[in-house]
């Protein structure tokens, strides 16, 4: 997600999560690496942008800041992967996938993940009350174990104004978390085209 217009406001949350970032390695019972990495979504699965093409970062190791403005200290350390995502202008957007021990460990931290981001709202005005935020569900998906699909709003005292879109999903004991954003409100979210770009991540883990 752009980093330009909310770096300020998402300031003390980045720096935590980075601190925390250098924690994240993979726990007991976390799945070791090999061959069958999950796949991550491709530019051309994000939800279209009306004048400017997407382009996708590398696959990378470690979490990313991108998510650290909702993710921050409570993600649970695992050895995550993602890959990011721009265009030309003030749109970005990032994949997370982890492949966790098991089904019930993949069930587990999928469920704090969508805690994590119902609670971000509040969470982001106890950080800073220069910054209005407010939190919404658009429901769940009925893709491989599911997925959850959540808009974010923020406002700040000076003028930023940013929407952004996250979900969760999960197949067995692998989850993935997409985030998109960009400036702007809940009118300018194009909710139904990320419904559809995270049942495709979802569906490309393995």
């Amino acid at each position: 997600m752009p980093m330009r217009t909310r770096a300020a406001a998402f300031a003390a949350l980045t720096v935590a999560a980075l601190a925390a970032a250098t924690a994240f390695t993979a726990p007991a019972g976390a799945a070791p690496r090999n061959a069958a990495e999950p796949a991550f979504l491709d530019a051309s699965e994000l939800p279209p942008h009306p004048s400017s093409a997407w382009t996708a970062g590398p696959v990378s190791d470690g979490f990313p800041a991108e998510l650290a403005h909702c993710l921050g200290e409570g993600v649970p350390a695992y050895d995550y992967r993602h890959r990011v995502f721009r265009t030309e202008l003030d749109t970005g957007a990032v994949q997370v996938t982890v492949v966790t021990g098991s089904p019930a460990k993949g069930e587990a931290l999928a469920a704090r993940l969508n805690e994590e981001i119902r609670t971000c709202a509040d969470r982001i005005e106890e950080s800073d009350p220069e910054i209005r935020a407010e939190g919404r569900s658009y429901g769940s998906l009925p893709v491989e174990e599911g997925a959850q699909v959540h808009g974010l709003h923020t406002t700040t005292s000076w003028g930023a104004t940013d929407i952004h879109l996250l979900s969760v999903g999960r197949d067995g004991r692998t989850v993935t978390v997409v985030g998109w954003g960009q400036m702007g409100d809940f009118d300018d979210a194009p909710v139904a085209a990320f419904r559809q770009t995270t049942t495709t991540a979802v569906d490309k883990l393995h």
